[in-house]
């Protein structure tokens, strides 16, 4: 027989439930962590805006040199956009046609809301669809500095189920009421409706599951971005894998406890985790191409 554990989530007291401060150290009390954990860093701050625009364009080159690395790219599809700092009713994406794994910081070009290319590199092509769906979600959400669409495999095999995440790892309660399905698909974002439609049904979340389509995800900061689209895709490998396993056996996954996703959610779905869980792909981007992306 399985054990308890196998079949049904145990639960404890409160007292010995591991801390929301320590991220990925199970069974840490909530005094130990007061004593042992050091203060995550976050995002470096500017006063000059045009100073932050320039250290953002480098992080977005680096987020498309990640994207190309995890094969996110498919043809010309897929877009990242930045809200420009200077310009806030203007955002930075890449240029239609060039490959991800070659984005250089001066490649990006800058596009305003009427999808006018405003600024930018030698190539100044425009996706349509990144201007639908990203612009909308750029009007209808200040408080998001980025958001990122590709149509990776595992996403857009899991959006053809037409559902939501299940909460059956610790990684998925990143997207625990975080998230949402876009249940809908009229062809390519060609039209301004469907891109303010997605947006609509984004509303505050981080993440879309835009149905027969791909993956969509939102942040505060570049890094939280491009790392709630890593882990959402990974998630949807996760509970693709785990469905057939079950299925096969003529079971299904154990789910883990509302109570439980929530008290998850606080320590690993934050913006501040969010950044701070890429800052690993970052760091290692930079070393495995030389940093030829600030270019």
């Amino acid at each position: 027989m399985a054990p308890p554990s196998a079949v049904s989530p145990q639960r404890t007291a409160s007292s010995d439930r591991p801390s929301a401060a320590v991220p990925h150290e199970p069974g840490i009390s909530e005094s130990m962590a007061k004593v042992q954990m050091p203060k995550f860093p976050g995002p470096p701050e500017f006063t000059d805006k045009h100073a932050e625009r320039d250290y953002l364009k480098g992080r977005l080159a680096a987020a498309f040199r990640i994207f190309g690395k995890y094969g996110f790219d498919e043809g010309v599809a897929g877009h990242i956009t930045m809200r420009d700092p200077v310009q806030p009713d203007t955002f930075w994406v890449n240029p239609f046609g060039v490959a991800f794994s070659l984005i250089k910081k001066s490649d990006l070009i800058q596009v305003d809301h009427e999808g006018n290319i405003v600024d930018g590199g030698p190539v100044r092509l425009l996706n349509a669809a990144a201007f639908m769906i990203h612009g909308a979600v750029h009007k209808a959400r200040p408080d998001v500095l980025c958001a990122a669409h590709s149509h990776s495999i595992y996403g857009r095999s899991f959006c053809s189920l037409g559902r939501k995440l299940d909460m059956i790892t610790q990684d998925s309660c990143s997207f625990y009421n975080d998230h949402v399905l876009y249940e809908s698909f009229n062809g390519i974002v060609l039209a301004e409706k469907e891109g303010n439609d997605i947006a609509a049904c984004l509303g505050d979340k981080k993440a879309a599951l835009l149905q027969n389509h791909g993956l969509l995800t939102v942040g505060g900061t570049i890094e939280a971005a491009v790392f709630w689209f890593l882990s959402l895709e990974k998630c949807c490998q996760a509970q693709l894998a785990a469905d057939a396993a079950a299925g096969g056996r003529g079971h299904t996954t154990v789910k883990i406890h509302d109570d439980d996703a929530a008290f998850t959610y606080k320590t690993i779905g934050t913006p501040r985790a969010g950044w701070f869980s890429a800052k690993p792909l970052f760091d290692v981007i930079e070393k495995e191409s030389g940093a030829d992306y600030l270019q």
